[in-house]
């Protein structure tokens, strides 16, 4: 089913087809839960990613980013001031980093999409922090994921939060509906007006996904087209969940809590 609002095409999905998300999202959440076992100094990036391609590929499933756009990848692999579409590379990481694996799952042709922020043996409290809030606003946009309530909500929550501890939020890169497509209608943008931007409505799936920048919110490009990076060298940190909107609220496809 489709709901147009302006001239963008929302995708309304049927129960039967959320829980066919959901089943992605599972998959998808206990693979984080497999990479936060693998995270420690001296790991690469790549060796990441051969895992997930592996684990996906052992249990029927794809990395649909592999291919997208012409992405070489089944993860993005972004170090520090990396904001997000980090390479997967051989260089190892080190004490004191942090790193955002961001990955979609495709199963049976329905996608979840989900960033995990993870730190790399002992940070320091600032960068913990940094980690802490970036979370906290990921959930804060959650509550406000309510039949009714306006993209705007989501994002004023996440902004206003975020700014009150003295961050700030890319601009440039946003949530999205997702569905058997990355990409879909609407754009959720992490900042705004409440009241204001698209109504939700039941039967949306959208990716909720902040950026936070210990700095500035602008970013710049590396030169390989994909990789965007802090204008100011600081770090950046991103937590991602896939979000179902339900008459009982908001579900998280992608919750790594459901799993054991």
């Amino acid at each position: 089913m489709e709901e147009k609002e302006g001239n963008r095409m929302i995708i309304i999905k049927t129960e039967e087809q959320i829980q066919k998300m959901k089943e992605a999202g599972r998959l998808l959440a206990g693979l984080h839960k497999e990479i936060a076992k693998m995270i420690k100094p001296g790991i690469s990036t790549m060796e990441i990613d051969r895992f997930v391609e592996e684990y996906l590929e052992e249990r029927g499933a794809y990395p649909e980013q592999k291919g997208y756009q012409g992405y070489k990848y089944a993860t993005c692999a972004s170090i520090n001031d990396e904001v997000c579409h980090g390479f997967p590379r051989e260089e190892k990481l080190k004490d004191g980093d942090i790193v955002t694996i961001d990955m979609v799952v495709n199963l049976d042709g329905w996608l979840a999409d989900s960033a995990w922020t993870y730190p790399v043996g002992n940070i320091s409290d600032e960068t913990q922090r940094l980690l802490d809030v970036t979370k906290k606003s990921l959930y804060l946009g959650i509550e406000q994921a309510k039949i009714g309530n306006r993209l705007g909500d989501i994002g004023h929550a996440i902004q206003s939060y975020v700014e009150s501890q003295g961050f700030s939020v890319v601009r440039d890169f946003v949530g999205h509906g997702i569905g058997r497509n990355i990409h879909e209608d609407p754009q959720v943008l992490h900042f705004g007006t409440p009241g204001r931007g698209q109504r939700l409505m039941e039967g949306m799936v959208i990716t909720i996904e902040p950026m936070v920048n210990a700095g500035a919110y602008g970013v710049k490009i590396d030169d390989n087209a994909w990789t965007a990076r802090t204008v100011d060298g600081s770090l950046s940190a991103q937590y991602e969940h896939t979000i179902a909107i339900t008459k009982d609220g908001p579900i998280i496809l992608t919750d790594q809590d459901e799993i054991d």
